[in-house]
């Protein structure tokens, strides 16, 4: 139950970071922030959910981190289809539904 909470956590926290990271020139500073920010935030979290480095919890949660990224970026394409959009996603949802 631990790690499917987690795994649904790192999911959602990559969602805005990968949104920014399809907003920027690849491999640029912004770039290389938007990817790697997150992991201590994974980190963290794999520590309150008490899923330590095991082995089996990696497919997981490195999997939800891609997905999330990807997410975010999709919603970025979509996005840009219906406002002007900026490289951050919660200003970029208040505009869209004010």
């Amino acid at each position: 139950m631990n790690l499917l909470i987690v795994t649904l956590a790192v999911y959602l926290l990559n969602i805005p970071f990968g949104y920014w990271r399809a907003n920027v020139k690849k491999f640029s500073w912004q770039w290389i922030l938007a990817v790697h920010i997150p992991v201590p935030f994974v980190i963290a979290l794999r520590f309150i959910g008490h899923l330590g480095f095991q082995l089996y919890t990696y497919p997981a949660l490195v999997g939800a981190f891609f997905l999330g990224q990807y997410t975010g970026s999709y919603l970025l394409k979509k996005m840009k289809k219906f406002c002007p959009a900026t490289s951050c996603l919660i200003m970029d949802l208040y505009r869209y539904w004010k």
